[in-house]
């Protein structure tokens, strides 16, 4: 199963005991998982739904807000609802901002989530994050996008808006929003999936920082002792050997005999050991005194 599947299937099993939280849910159901037209007369707002999982749950939400099943309702049970939602969806900003700031509907940060939850339900998907971390809520409306921003960041989940083609898109790329959004919107389970999955990338991409890291080292470390090997060997066949300093004999003779050791364990073969600093002191010395000789042959 995709993961944007495994946290609807998560979603869809969330129960909101608070009729508040259901209204607010059924009203992003509503939203961003249905179309809200009218019918032939003009007047009245019906709704759309293409989608069976988020048909099902808005029946759903229905039966436990209202307390009845949907064939039963009259004419004034939903049409309330509905209206509102026409107004704040396709209506002005003024509309917009009463909704998001005075309507009780989301009011409570609980609700807020319970909003969020629907809206993902309806609209929402996220990539696999084996691959890559980024959340989308796809909605046609700029309207819907700014409401659904705005819910977000209020929820403290920075979110972006891009358009798509006919489409707006609220979007999160950053692991951290993407754990914040789960989180939020009542996806535990999913959420620590989420972050084993980016601990294990973590700790993958320190290994390969630190086999890269180690593996240059290595090189500079060869491509030191290739030089040095180079400079003692051409002041033996210069006859120049004699004119070293018996510390300086000492520790080319090492450098000859392990080419591939390190200052460190160089100066611990020594008699008595000398530090790193000590042998890359010793070592610098030998190639200068090789580059000194070799300028005089020019």
């Amino acid at each position: 199963m995709f993961f944007s599947s495994e946290v609807k299937e998560e979603l869809l099993k969330h129960n909101s005991s608070a009729r508040h939280c259901q209204m607010a849910e059924l009203s992003a159901l509503i939203g961003f998982g249905a179309k809200l037209t009218t019918d032939d007369d003009e007047e009245t707002p019906v709704l759309l739904i293409e989608n069976d999982q988020v048909r099902g749950r808005i029946l759903t939400m229905i039966r436990k807000v209202f307390h009845k099943d949907p064939e039963e309702f009259t004419g004034e049970d939903f049409s309330g609802l509905l209206e509102m939602l026409h107004l704040v969806f396709s209506g002005s900003g003024e509309v917009r901002e009463i909704f998001l700031k005075d309507t009780g509907l989301i009011s409570r940060s609980c609700c807020r989530r319970a909003f969020v939850r629907g809206a993902f339900l309806g609209c929402g998907s996220i990539s696999d994050p084996n691959a890559s971390y980024h959340l989308e809520l796809v909605t046609a409306s700029l309207v819907k996008a700014e409401i659904l921003k705005d819910l977000m960041e209020n929820l403290e989940i920075p979110a972006k808006i891009t358009r798509r083609k006919n489409h707006f898109v609220v979007y999160v790329k950053e692991s951290d929003g993407i754990v914040d959004f789960l989180g939020v919107a009542g996806a535990h389970v999913a959420l620590m999936k989420l972050e084993n999955i980016i601990i294990e990338k973590d700790m993958k991409n320190q290994i390969n920082r630190t086999v890269n890291c180690e593996t240059a080292n290595l090189g500079k470390t060869v491509s030191a002792s290739v030089r040095q090997k180079e400079d003692i060997e051409y002041l033996m066949d210069t006859g120049r050997w004699m004119n070293l300093s018996p510390a300086l004999r000492e520790i080319a003779e090492l450098r000859l005999e392990y080419p591939i050791a390190s200052f460190k364990e160089l100066g611990e073969m020594l008699d008595p050991p000398v530090g790193k600093s000590g042998v890359n002191h010793r070592l610098r010395k030998i190639s200068e005194i090789a580059d000194k000789y070799r300028g005089e042959e020019e």
